[in-house]
């Protein structure tokens, strides 16, 4: 079985930053693409950012230019720097990936969410 664990989230002011973190565990046979979604009270899930295995990378319209996402395969872990944070980049946020554990088969995993609270 895997696991992924988000961390990082936390409350900010208007035009701070964050850097989440998104640690898959378990027995794991490969990661495939890995992603960020987000989800505020009483809204629908979004896509926020997705990278895949050979580091491609795609952001929502909303959020280029101030999101970073990134990973570190050596350690099955996916990152999202945000910075010039808003009000609106309040939300809870999941990471997701793509991955086929041991005598397993490929499917999607989600984490429990972290919690971004941007203050005006």
């Amino acid at each position: 079985q895997a696991q992924l664990a988000e961390s990082g989230g936390g409350l900010v002011q208007t035009g701070g930053s964050l850097r989440l973190s998104c640690a898959a565990s378990g027995s794991i046979f490969v990661i495939n693409a890995m992603y960020w979604f987000r989800q505020a009270p009483g809204q629908q899930r979004e896509l926020v950012a997705q990278i895949t295995s050979n580091g491609r990378t795609h952001y929502a319209d909303s959020v280029k230019g101030r999101f970073t996402i990134s990973r570190d395969n050596a350690k099955n872990t996916v990152y999202l720097q945000m910075n010039s944070l808003e009000p609106e980049d309040t939300a809870v946020y999941y990471c997701a990936a793509d991955l086929t554990p041991r005598a397993g088969t490929l499917k999607a995993y989600w984490g429990q969410g972290t919690q971004v609270t941007v203050s005006s």
